[in-house]
């Protein structure tokens, strides 16, 4: 269903657009991928991998510290989000997983990099690093997915095709915000973040790649990837907040089970977002855990 008509979804992604867009774009096997890349080049990379359905600016505060404190630092839209290339093609682990094989080759990145991962982007993480181990350093994994979690009832509508759709274009918009804003823990932060996320909504093709995001395998299971991880005995430091809503802080028991000599940093009065919501207290942690 390529083609269907989703509600809202009223603007091209084109080169007028990104013309005005801030960052920049890069073209890879796939498609255009938008990122920012900035701080002293040459030093070790440092790549943010952003979630389910919010492009690279939930990384704002991460990404100015690390900047500023003399890191290089990139962060990029996953295919579907933000201002990247919708293409149609499966949105599975495989695809997000050569994007970013592909950004780090064509940007001539140094290897190897450090990769933080939040939510979704810990699945792309962890899977890029038991593919390529010696292109990774250090991980960093931010509230992450990679276990089993409740799904809403109407998840199950999504799965089927057609239906899915129509439900989608129904009720994806108004679901969506509710989503995002849960994710906060102070509802008093979310107006701005929210207005920049309506925008990306307002893009073709953005609804397809997270149904097809669902329907290909990214909110299942990925327990043994995890625990490859821990048999690899890279640095991994894992962050937390306490009142996420989406995944459980209960799931860190889980990862420290399956890597057991991470670091954790527990973060209270924090959703799913902890470092965007409390970047006083993750950013000194992801960036002495980096220097270490």
């Amino acid at each position: 269903m390529h083609f269907f008509p989703y509600r809202g979804e009223t603007k091209s992604i084109n080169s007028q657009v990104r013309d005005t867009a801030p960052g920049k774009f890069i073209r890879l096997s796939d498609g255009i991928t938008h990122y920012e890349m900035a701080g002293v080049i040459k030093n070790s990379p440092v790549i943010l991998v952003h979630g389910f359905s919010v492009p690279y600016y939930v990384w704002d505060p991460t990404f100015d510290a690390l900047r500023n404190t003399g890191f290089n630092v990139l962060r990029y839209d996953l295919f579907g989000r933000g201002y990247s290339d919708r293409p149609k093609l499966k949105n599975d682990v495989n695809l997000f997983t050569k994007q970013l094989y592909g950004l780090i080759d064509n940007l001539s990145l140094s290897t190897p990099v450090n990769l933080v991962g939040l939510s979704l982007g810990g699945i792309i993480v962890a899977c890029f690093t038991n593919q390529y181990p010696d292109l990774v350093d250090k991980i960093v994994l931010i509230d992450s997915a990679g276990h089993l979690i409740n799904t809403p009832w109407y998840f199950r509508f999504l799965m089927a095709p057609i239906i899915g759709e129509i439900a989608f274009s129904l009720v994806g918009n108004g679901k969506l915000v509710e989503g995002i804003a849960a994710d906060f823990f102070d509802q008093k932060e979310i107006n701005v973040f929210l207005e920049r996320y309506r925008e990306q909504m307002q893009y073709r093709g953005f609804k397809r790649a997270l149904l097809s995001t669902i329907r290909n395998g990214m909110l299942q299971d990925f327990t043994e990837e995890f625990k490859k991880i821990g048999h690899l005995g890279k640095d991994v430091l894992i962050i937390w907040g306490k009142e996420d809503k989406a995944v459980p802080y209960e799931h860190l028991d889980l990862f420290l089970k399956e890597i057991p000599n991470a670091e954790h940093l527990l973060i209270e009065n924090s959703g799913h977002i902890p470092h965007y919501e409390h970047p006083e207290e993750a950013n000194p942690k992801i960036i002495s855990f980096l220097k270490g």
